[in-house]
């Protein structure tokens, strides 16, 4: 992170350390309470652990126009986002999605998309229009290439991600056997699962504008549970195919169809709903480099469930084979991009609230 960046967020947060009229707000300022110094890796930890509800600028004192220019929510994007660039492995891709994430995204995913209908072609063209009974889509992709490829795709983003995660942990001093230790994951998960840190005493957050809504809220439940819907649909799938040896295609009433169709819905309105938020937010705490990361991520999000839904309810026509063609290449350029992009903030602030329960644990027992 560079070190104009750096003293721009430790004088923020002497200021604040010395105020503290936000400690109730959030996370971020109570954690900031266990704290006389700041170096890199605190102020890293505490950006991502900071959810962006913005309440903090609309009670500050001392935010613009203010001369001492107090901006939380926007000095912590920034570090945010320079986070994400200096735990991300390989670092030249990082580099250029951070440069450009939107236009990155968009290309990896067309490319996926074009690659997809290569394999398809090369395999026969005539899939790409013939009705399939049933809606076989192996027939179109036989089973084996989806395995190969995306197995490639799954394991080189995990392996990304799992790189990036280990550097926050260092960065921020701690393990991840003592941040998931049993006790502090069950604490954690609450926290997370419930998204706690966006409810405000149920006044949610200042969020697109100074007025408090709990609709953001709302919005993350509805992205991040219906990204586990599909997750669980997949996974119920294969449990189907390699356990009990029933092929997909799989009727409209069964477990795999009806927890995807239910995550699908859930990928429609919560993006959507989000993409709308932030073109209204306030620009003055917008991190301009963060916008594009932000709106590729959640764009992909919604074409891989608009395309997976339009692949169910035409999966006996003849536009299956080219539905799922762009369904895939769409999923595929989302797996790929999991490691550069706004996918990545949910793994480091998972990681960052699981170290604040810690410090609250560590707090208790000194006290005691």
């Amino acid at each position: 992170m560079d070190k104009e960046l750096l003293a721009q967020g430790e004088n923020l947060m002497r200021i604040c350390n010395s105020c503290r009229y936000c400690e109730g707000f959030c996370a971020v300022w109570r954690a900031m309470e266990y704290r006389r110094e700041f170096p890199a890796g605190d102020l890293n930890y505490l950006a991502n652990l900071c959810h962006d509800c913005q309440e903090c600028y609309y009670a500050c004192q001392y935010a613009p126009p203010h001369e001492w220019d107090i901006n939380p929510p926007l000095t912590f994007a920034r570090m945010r986002t320079r986070s994400y660039e200096q735990y991300a492995w390989p670092a030249p891709l990082a580099a250029a999605f951070r440069s450009n994430g939107a236009v990155a995204a968009l290309v990896t995913a067309l490319a996926c998309v074009l690659f997809q209908f290569g394999v398809v072609i090369f395999q026969g063209i005539s899939a790409l229009s013939t009705p399939v009974p049933g809606g076989d889509f192996y027939q179109v992709a036989s089973h084996g290439a989806l395995v190969t490829v995306f197995g490639l795709a799954a394991l080189f983003s995990l392996a990304a991600l799992a790189v990036g995660f280990v550097r926050f942990c260092r960065d921020i001093g701690e393990t991840p056997f003592d941040l998931f230790s049993p006790s502090n994951l069950k604490v954690t998960l609450a926290e997370t699962l419930r998204l706690d840190y966006l409810d405000n005493a149920g006044w949610g957050c200042s969020y697109p504008g100074e007025e408090s809504s709990s609709l953001r809220r709302w919005l993350h439940h509805l992205t991040f549970y219906g990204f586990l819907l599909c997750f669980a649909a997949t996974s119920v799938a294969a449990v189907y195919a390699y356990v009990f040896g029933w092929p997909a295609p799989y009727d409209y009433l069964s477990l795999p169809v009806v927890l995807g169709t239910l995550g699908g819905i859930g990928l429609l309105v919560g993006p959507a709903g989000l993409l709308i938020l932030k073109r209204r937010r306030n620009r003055e705490i917008t991190d301009a480099g963060q916008i594009g990361m932000d709106t590729a991520f959640l764009a992909l999000l919604l074409l891989a469930s608009a395309t997976g839904l339009l692949l169910l309810v035409a999966r006996e026509t003849y536009a299956m084979g080219t539905l799922l063609v762009v369904h895939l290449g769409v999923v595929m350029g989302l797996f790929l991009t999991f490691p550069y992009g706004k996918f990545v903030h949910g793994i480091y602030r998972f990681a960052a609230i699981a170290k604040f329960a810690l410090e609250r644990k560590r707090k208790q027992v000194l006290g005691a």
